[in-house]
């Protein structure tokens, strides 16, 4: 979530249980309940890793559109404090589980395109509410063939972060960007 840490405490709670609200609700309307998902929460987001069954395409063209919808209706109704902007990493692999949680590179990808400088950017610069990034791979396998992800509209972008050096793929779900550069 965007400017997490700079709100005081009963802010950072409704913001936090709005996300919540939000996902589940749009996560619903994708015909998978967020419950029936693996979950981590960070305190300003959420890793949520996906049934394996999944179809990626049919997620990302039903799950975008509908965070988009949830987190308006959630900004009308809350204080400027309490209002939600986010910025979603997309990529799929491997994971292995232990006692102690998840792990894997390809979620250590995942976070890097999460932190990317470019998608903050995009984010700041946007006048909207959502900004996604999904990892090359992804793009190139599932959101370019998916017409409801509106694959034209998404951006390449370098990604430079720690010792991650990849190209990842912007979208502005609620202010498109207009055709391929």
């Amino acid at each position: 979530m965007e400017r997490f840490g700079g709100r005081t405490r009963p802010h950072q709670r409704a913001v936090r249980d709005g996300l919540y609200d939000v996902m589940k609700t749009a996560f619903a309307a994708t015909g998978t309940a967020l419950s029936d998902c693996y979950r981590e929460d960070r305190g300003d987001g959420v890793l949520v890793l996906l049934p394996g069954e999944m179809d990626k395409a049919a997620f990302i063209e039903a799950v975008l559109p509908m965070l988009v919808t949830r987190l308006r209706v959630h900004n009308d109704k809350s204080a400027e404090a309490q209002q939600i902007r986010l910025r979603i990493a997309l990529h799929a692999g491997d994971v292995d589980y232990d006692e102690n949680g998840v792990m894997s590179s390809s979620l250590n990808l995942a976070f890097r395109l999460c932190d990317a400088p470019p998608l903050k950017d995009a984010l700041a610069a946007s006048p909207g509410v959502l900004v996604v990034i999904a990892s090359d791979c992804l793009f190139d396998d599932v959101v370019q063939s998916a017409p409801g992800a509106a694959p034209a509209t998404w951006r390449p972008v370098p990604v430079e972060v720690k010792e991650t050096t990849e190209t990842g793929w912007i979208s502005l779900p609620d202010h498109p960007y207009l055709g391929r550069p």
